[in-house]
């Protein structure tokens, strides 16, 4: 696997073809370098190991898939341990001992690994939270947009990973930046990476001139609290709810009266 600093000097290029910043030539040729340059097409494939290491969540469909390997994993480990154990003949005992020692690493391992997120937000958040419906399917029969409507069925079939990928491959002069910045944020807090919603959210919210300013500052607001960030999501949420305009007024009020977020400020 390639190293960090292998890793470096493409790091600029891999998140702006990422953020589906990049135009539809430098989209191209960016592409057809990966076809031709091994070391590019390594890079890019450990930045998206990366990134989607750090989106895992418990209970969706990529979570699903990587437990399904990992028991593949284990059940292979475990039939070259019982090959060890009749060429050496030890007993069924000492057998039974180590795999149940396997089987608590693996624990462990799928613990601490593969659930990051969800020891970091938990689920309250989700139990208040009122999903954007993603755009809608008008917006997207448009012939030059398939990879926009492949990213919202997706999204809406809640495969968040896969609908990552087609937005991500949206040209940026075929959807405004705000729109793709928002649905960024939405699909990664869909995801339960509260963290990692930020960033987007917080820039549409910076865009003044943005329809989707007040239905940003909610979805931002449940960033806040799934990364658990108390007194940032308390704060969020009060300007949701006294925002008469704001579309989630009343859902900010729910979870305000319902005096659900914890922490001290």
């Amino acid at each position: 696997m390639m190293s960090p600093a292998e890793l470096r000097p493409y790091l600029d290029e891999l998140e702006r073809f990422a953020d589906g910043q990049m135009t539809t030539s430098e989209q191209d040729v960016f592409e057809e370098r990966m076809l031709r340059e091994p070391a590019l097409r390594e890079a890019f494939e450990v930045f998206e190991q990366i990134t989607a290491d750090l989106r895992w969540v418990a209970g969706h469909e990529t979570l699903r898939h990587r437990l399904l390997t990992l028991d593949h994993r284990l059940n292979q480990r475990q039939d070259a341990l019982l090959r060890i154990k009749r060429r050496q003949r030890r007993t069924q005992t000492r057998w039974g001992a180590i795999v149940a020692v396997l089987a608590l690493l693996a624990v462990g391992l799928w613990f601490f690994l593969l659930r990051p997120a969800a020891r970091q937000s938990g689920s309250a958040w989700q139990n208040y939270y009122v999903a954007d419906p993603g755009l809608p399917s008008e917006n997207t029969l448009d012939e030059h947009r398939p990879l926009l409507a492949e990213a919202m069925t997706q999204y809406r079939l809640g495969h968040y990973p896969a609908a990552m990928h087609a937005l991500r491959r949206v040209p940026t002069d075929n959807l405004g930046a705000d729109t793709l910045q928002y649905y960024n944020g939405i699909f990664l807090l869909s995801e339960g990476d509260g963290q990692a919603a930020r960033p987007y959210l917080r820039r549409v919210v910076q865009q003044s001139g943005s329809p989707l300013v007040r239905k940003a500052r909610y979805h931002l607001a449940v960033a806040y609290w799934a990364a658990r960030q108390w007194p940032e999501a308390r704060a969020a949420f009060r300007e949701v709810a006294a925002d008469s305009l704001n579309p989630y007024r009343r859902d900010a009020q729910k979870v305000l009266q319902a005096n659900v977020l914890r922490g001290s400020d």
